[in-house]
């Protein structure tokens, strides 16, 4: 069984039973979290990129649990000797305890000098996830989707900074996916969106709309 446990605008964590994967922790600040990051637990830590609402809460995550960072090499600088990363890069895959993950571009400003922003595929609990990050919609999804047969692609809608819900639409049906699950939106005024129109746009996958504080099962 896999959970999907969302705490608000780009941040929810994939439960396999035994591994907890955490992404893009910003909690503190974040109008639509229902947890503080001292309650979060996870073994892994994925970053997409260093803009303050995606690293967030990632020194307190590393603080209070045994937990592995993954990302772009120029944002692990989170001080300290003991803090455990990999360091990876566009198009790299490792393995994991849980199955793997491989680093997939997403188009967007980094946060940080040298770096840049990006998505992951992962394999974990028998499904195949794909987590956009935050994106404009491009064309190479399709090679996205090609690769890796996608169950669940998690994506923003917000429009503003990343891509909005007709584009999400249109990501996918790039990516193929057999799901999808939109986020980044109703955090703020600037991307405000109806969720239920995504849902209206897709036409060939199931849209799960998952609000804040709610978990559901990927099937």
């Amino acid at each position: 069984m896999l959970k999907f446990n969302y705490y608000g605008h780009a941040c929810f964590q994939l439960d396999d039973g035994k591994y907890k994967v955490l992404f893009d922790p910003f909690l503190t600040g974040n109008p639509q979290a229902t947890i503080k990051p001292e309650e979060v637990k996870a073994d892994y830590l994925f970053i997409t990129h260093a803009h303050g609402d995606h690293v967030g809460d990632a020194d307190v995550i590393i603080d209070k649990n045994d937990v592995t960072v993954i990302g772009i090499p120029e944002i692990m600088d989170f001080g300290g000797m003991n803090v455990k990363t990999i360091g990876m890069n566009l198009g790299g895959t490792i393995k994991l305890p849980f199955g793997y993950a491989r680093m997939v571009p997403a188009m967007h400003s980094a946060g940080v000098s040298g770096g840049v922003a990006c998505g992951y595929v992962l394999s974990i609990g028998g499904k195949i996830i794909y987590f956009a990050g935050d994106t404009c919609l491009f064309g190479d999804m399709k090679l996205i989707g090609e690769r890796d047969a996608i169950d669940y692609a998690i994506l923003p809608i917000g429009g503003h900074f990343t891509m909005d819900a007709i584009d999400a639409a249109k990501a996918v049906e790039f990516l193929g996916a057999k799901n999808a699950i939109p986020i980044h939106y109703n955090t703020w005024q600037p991307i405000e969106q109806n969720p239920e129109e995504f849902k209206n746009l897709v036409k060939s996958a199931q849209v799960h709309i998952v609000k804040p504080g709610e978990s559901i099962e990927l099937i």
